[in-house]
């Protein structure tokens, strides 16, 4: 870790196996064939064999990104920003106004609206209220009912 400057944190205890996270490159768990070989990640001390939680860390503060996650849940918040994303990428809102409308969906506090901090259930609830919109829109675009162009919604 040249250069970086480690982080005074307190230890990151892993939820699952109760072990502590090391911060490691991304080439620790990815190979020399990962999407950011600059990066790095908190991983679980049991990793690999016993525990296989992870999860990124920014590049300046060296800071996690949001909680330890093991397989499954990694994949349920990648599901969850994809149905987010789709919100505002299609333009039915501006990003900053989807992040405002899911966090009042979910009655979760701005503080807590990161999808790298949410629990399996609240992903779940994330790609509940994102695919159940993008289908109410989706219908009245189809029956010409009330949307013939969209709008963005800012917040």
């Amino acid at each position: 870790m040249s250069k970086k400057k480690k982080s005074h944190l307190k230890p990151i205890v892993c939820p699952y196996c109760g072990r502590t996270a090391n911060l490691r490159p991304t080439a620790y768990v990815y190979g020399d064939d990962n999407l950011d070989p600059e990066g790095y990640l908190y991983v679980c001390s049991g990793y690999p064999g016993h525990c296989d939680a992870y999860v990124g860390a920014h590049r300046k503060s060296m800071r996690p990104k949001g909680t330890l996650a093991d397989a499954a849940l990694r994949n349920k918040r990648i599901k969850a920003h994809r149905a987010l994303d789709a919100i505002w990428k299609q333009g039915y809102m501006t990003r900053h106004g989807a992040y405002i409308w899911l966090q009042n969906r979910l009655n979760v506090r701005e503080r807590d609206m990161h999808i790298g901090m949410f629990s399996d259930y609240l992903c779940g609830e994330t790609i509940r209220e994102c695919t159940e919109f993008m289908e109410m829109h989706q219908e009245l675009e189809k029956g010409g009912k009330g949307i013939g162009t969209r709008t963005q919604i800012t917040a």
